[in-house]
C-alpha cells in the first residue's frame, strides 16, 4: 500500500515533499511504487504509546516481535518475583516503552529493508547508514 498514493507521474510531487522533511527523516521505496517516510532516531510515539505506532503503520512483523519479547520477559519477571502476570505486566510496562522508544525505528527500517525497500535518495541513504539502520 502506498500511503501517499503516488504513481509514476507524481515523482516531482514526492521530491517536493522530501524537501520539506526535517533532516532526521528518511524516505525508502520499493520497486512496486510503495513509499515509506519515517524518522530516524528515538521514537517518542513508542515511548508514550508502546506498540500502537507499529499497529497504526500496519507493521505486523514488529508488533508480534514486540509482543513476544514483552510476554516472555513479563513471564520471566513474574516467575522470578512470584508476582501475578497482571502485576508484572504493569510494573514492566514503562520499561518496555523506554525500550521501544530506543529501538522501534531501527526495527522498522531494518524490516523494511528485508522486504525490499531501498533508500529513495542519497540523503536518506547517508542518514540510514550513518545511524546504522541499513547495512
Amino acid at each position: 500500500m502506498n500511503q501517499f498514493n503516488f504513481n509514476d507521474d507524481d515523482d516531482a510531487q514526492l521530491k517536493q515533499l522530501i524537501t520539506m522533511l526535517p533532516d532526521n527523516y528518511a524516505v525508502v521505496y520499493r520497486k512496486d511504487g510503495r513509499v515509506r517516510i519515517n524518522k530516524v532516531g528515538l521514537s517518542f510515539t513508542a515511548l508514550f504509546f508502546g506498540i500502537l505506532p507499529a499497529w497504526f503503520r500496519g507493521d505486523w512483523y514488529n508488533i508480534f516481535c514486540m509482543l513476544g519479547i514483552e510476554a516472555g520477559l513479563t513471564m520471566l519477571y513474574s516467575f522470578l518475583t512470584g508476582s501475578d502476570l497482571a502485576t508484572a505486566s504493569y510494573q514492566l510496562g514503562i520499561l518496555f516503552n523506554f525500550l521501544w522508544c530506543g529501538i522501534y525505528n531501527l526495527m522498522y527500517f531494518r524490516h523494511s529493508q528485508s522486504i525490499g525497500y531501498e533508500p529513495y535518495d542519497e540523503r536518506s541513504a547517508q542518514l540510514l547508514k550513518q545511524h546504522r539502520y541499513y547495512r
